[in-house]
C-alpha cells in the first residue's frame, strides 16, 4: 500500500508540473519555429525578426507557466499572483526562468487561495472588489521582490550547477546512462515534467551558446517507442497486435507518446528494450554531433525535424540517433515478445481475466459495478482523462466522440487532464494505471480503465450501455458468466431449480418483502440458512439488485457465502410488478451459489433474460413446468 501511494503522490506530482506546461505547447512551438528560422544560423535569416526569440524565451514563456501554475492551484486570481511573482524572479535572473516559474507561479496561487481562506466571510458587503484586488497586488508585489532577491539568484545557480554537471556528462561520455532515469520516468507520466521542466531550461542555455543542444532529444526522441510498437506489430497478440499499427503512426508522426506506455506496462520486461534504445540513440547523437535548436514539442519526427538547424551534418546525425535507437528497442523487444508467453500479450485476454478474477471475488453485481462508481441515470458529458490531457486522451476522445455522433446521441465528449476533471463529471475514462487517481479526483463519477486509448473493447459496452439502458446489464452478465463456465453446462438443471420453488401470480409491497419472500423459499429448499435473508436485504440496500428487462436477482453479501449450504435458486413470478427503487420487476430470481456455481446459475438466467420476448413468456406461464422449459430451452 505504502508503495502504491509513494507511485501515486510521484505521478500526481509530474502531472502537476506537466500540467503547468502543456496548456503553452503552441507558445513553445511559435517560439521554437522562429528560432529554427530567423536566428543567424536558421534557415531565413533574419536580424529583425530574430529578435522575437529572445523576449519570448526570457518573458512570454515562463509567464505562461506562472500563470498556468498559479490558476492550477487558485484559479484566475492565483494565475494572476503567480503571473505577477514569476516576474520577480525573471527580473532576478540572467537565464530564462522556466525552472523558477515552475515554482513561483503555484506559489503565488498558493498563498492567494491561504488568504482568501483566512477572510472568507469576514469582508463587508460592497468591499470584496477592494480586497481582491488589493490583496492580490500587495501579497503579488511581496512575492515578486522576494523572487527577484532570492529565488532567481537561487535557481540560476541551480541551473549552473546542472549544465556543469551535463557538460561533465559528455566529456566523460555517460550522457546516455541518463536513459536509465528518463525512459521508466516517462512512462510513470513524469515526461513532460522531465522534458520542460528539466531538460528544456538547460537546453536552452546550451543552445544559446552553441545553436544547438543534445538535450532536447533525451525525451523526445520517438525512436524507443517505435520500436516497441513495431514488435508488437509483428511479434503481439490479439487486440494489442491490431492496434499497434496505428499507435506507432500517433506515436512517431503525431508524437503523443503516452500511447505506447499501455504496451510496456503489460510487459514490464520491455523497460530494457526501450532503455538500451535510448542509450544507444544518445550515444549516437553525441558521436555524431545532433541536437535541436529549441525544443520539439511534441516528440514527433516532424517536430524535431522542424527545429533541427539547417545544417545537413545535424540532420543526418538526429535522424540516426532516432534510427538506431528504433532498431535497437525494435531487437529487443521483438525478442521479449517472441519468449514472452501468449496470454500476457493479449490486451483482450488480460482484461477478460481481470474481469473473471473479480467475479470471483465477489458476488454478481460486483462483477457489473467494479466499484467503478454508479452509472449515471441521464448522460450528457463523458470525460476522457491522461496525465496532462492533451496526448492519450484527445485521441480516445476523438474516438468515442465519432461512435457518439454515428449513433445520433447528445452527449458531449471531451478529454481534459486528471487534475482538472470537474466535480460534476459523470463518466470518466482513463488508462489503467491512472484510474486511482481519477476516482480520487472525482469519487462520485462512474469510472472506465482502459488499456488501450486507441482500441479496447470498454467503448463498445459503453456504447451499448448508452443506447439500450435496460438491457445492457444483462448483457455483459451474460459475457461474464459465459466467459466463466463452459458452454455445455450453460444452463440450469433440475439439481438447481425445482419445481416447487417456482412461485407464480405473486403479489409484493416492497422490494423487501419480495425479497424475504425469496430468502424463506431458498431456506426451506435447503440451500441457505436463515441468516441468508438479511444478507439478501442487505446486499440489496448496497447496490440495487435490479437488472433491467424487469429482471431483478437478489443474493446475499460476500460474507454471507458461509450461510450457502448447497447451489440452488427460486423464481418469483410478479406479473402487476414490484417497485425496485423506481424500477418495475416482474421477475425475481434469489440465488444461492456455492464453490462458484453462482457463476452457472448466473448464466442461465442470463442467456434467456436477456431477450424480452423470454421475459413475456416467463411472465405469462401458466405453470411452473412451462418456466423451467423456457429456462433450459428445451
Amino acid at each position: 500500500m505504502a508503495q502504491s501511494n509513494i507511485k501515486v503522490a510521484v505521478q500526481k506530482f509530474g502531472n502537476f508540473l506537466s500540467s503547468m506546461v502543456m496548456p503553452n505547447i503552441s507558445a513553445f512551438i511559435a517560439w521554437g519555429l522562429i528560432t529554427a528560422l530567423f536566428i543567424p544560423t536558421g534557415f531565413f535569416p533574419n536580424e529583425s525578426l530574430a529578435k522575437l526569440v529572445g523576449p519570448m524565451v526570457t518573458y512570454l514563456l515562463p509567464l505562461l507557466i506562472g500563470y498556468t501554475g498559479g490558476k492550477l492551484v487558485h484559479d484566475q486570481r492565483g494565475g494572476v499572483v503567480g503571473a505577477i511573482v514569476t516576474m520577480g524572479v525573471i527580473v532576478g535572473a540572467e537565464i530564462p526562468m522556466f525552472l523558477g516559474a515552475m515554482i513561483m507561479g503555484p506559489l503565488g496561487g498558493y498563498v492567494i487561495k491561504k488568504f482568501d481562506q483566512l477572510i472568507e466571510g469576514k469582508v463587508k458587503a460592497g468591499f470584496e472588489m477592494l480586497v481582491n484586488n488589493f490583496s492580490a497586488g500587495i501579497l503579488g508585489g511581496f512575492l515578486a521582490i522576494l523572487a527577484f532577491i532570492g529565488i532567481g539568484p537561487a535557481v540560476t545557480v541551480f541551473t549552473g550547477w546542472l549544465v556543469t554537471g551535463v557538460d561533465w556528462l559528455l566529456a566523460t561520455g555517460l550522457l546516455p546512462l541518463t536513459s536509465i532515469l528518463i525512459e521508466p520516468a516517462k512512462v510513470l507520466f513524469l515526461n513532460n515534467a522531465i522534458n520542460h521542466g528539466v531538460l528544456s531550461p538547460i537546453g536552452l542555455e546550451q543552445a544559446k551558446d552553441t545553436g544547438k543542444s543534445i538535450l532536447f532529444l533525451l525525451e523526445a526522441n520517438p525512436g524507443p517507442g517505435i520500436g516497441v510498437l513495431l514488435a508488437y506489430c509483428i511479434f503481439g497478440k490479439g487486440n494489442a497486435k491490431r492496434s499497434a499499427p496505428g499507435a506507432a503512426i500517433i506515436q512517431f508522426f503525431g508524437g503523443i507518446h503516452e500511447i505506447y506506455f499501455p504496451y510496456i506496462l503489460m510487459r514490464p520486461m520491455l523497460f530494457f528494450a526501450v532503455i538500451v534504445g535510448g542509450m544507444s540513440g544518445v550515444f549516437t547523437l553525441m558521436l555524431l554531433g545532433g541536437g535541436l535548436s529549441a525544443p520539439a514539442s511534441p516528440g514527433s519526427i516532424l517536430a524535431i525535424m522542424a527545429v533541427t538547424p539547417p545544417q545537413a551534418s545535424t540532420y543526418l546525425a538526429n535522424i540516426a540517433g532516432v534510427l538506431v535507437a528504433g532498431v535497437v528497442s525494435f531487437v529487443l523487444s521483438s525478442l521479449i515478445l517472441k519468449t514472452g508467453k501468449q496470454q500476457e500479450e493479449d490486451i483482450e485476454e488480460a482484461a477478460r481475466k481481470m474481469q473473471e478474477m473479480k467475479g470471483k471475488k465477489s458476488s454478481v453485481a460486483n462483477v457489473l459495478a467494479a466499484n467503478n462508481g454508479e452509472f449515471p441515470e441521464q448522460v450528457s458529458k463523458i470525460i476522457f482523462a491522461c496525465d496532462a490531457g492533451m496526448g492519450s486522451s484527445a485521441m480516445g476522445a476523438s474516438l468515442l466522440r465519432k461512435k457518439v455522433k454515428e449513433a445520433g446521441m447528445n452527449i458531449s465528449v471531451t478529454n481534459t487532464a486528471i487534475s482538472n476533471l470537474p466535480s460534476d463529471a459523470q463518466i470518466v475514462v482513463t488508462q489503467e494505471e491512472l484510474t486511482p487517481r481519477a476516482q480520487k479526483q472525482v469519487p462520485k463519477a462512474y469510472h472506465i480503465s482502459v488499456d488501450n486509448f486507441l482500441s479496447s473493447p470498454e467503448y463498445d459496452k459503453l456504447m451499448n450501455r448508452l443506447k439500450n439502458p435496460e438491457t445492457a446489464e444483462l448483457q455483459e452478465i451474460v459475457e461474464d458468466a459465459e466467459a466463466a463456465v463452459p458452454s455445455d453446462d450453460q444452463q440450469p438443471d433440475d439439481a438447481l431449480l425445482r419445481e416447487e420453488y417456482i412461485f407464480l401470480n405473486q403479489e409484493f409491497t416492497s422490494k423487501e418483502e419480495a425479497i424475504r419472500f425469496a430468502g424463506r423459499a431458498l431456506v426451506k429448499a435447503g440451500y441457505v440458512k436463515e441468516s441468508y435473508i438479511d444478507a439478501m436485504i442487505a446486499r440489496d440496500e448496497m447496490t440495487s439488485t435490479y437488472m433491467g428487462n424487469d429482471v431483478a436477482i437478489p443474493h446475499g453479501t460476500e460474507e454471507a457465502k458461509k450461510d450457502v449450504l448447497n447451489s440452488g435458486f427460486t423464481v418469483l413470478q410478479v406479473p402487476n410488478g414490484v417497485d425496485f427503487d423506481g424500477q418495475k420487476v416482474r421477475l425475481i430470481f434469489g440465488i444461492a451459489g456455492k464453490d462458484g456455481t453462482h457463476l452457472e446459475i448466473l448464466s442461465g438466467i442470463a442467456v434467456t433474460c436477456s431477450d424480452m420476448a423470454n421475459i413475456e413468456k416467463l411472465v405469462e406461464a401458466k405453470t411452473a413446468k412451462e418456466i423451467m422449459d423456457i429456462l433450459n430451452d428445451k
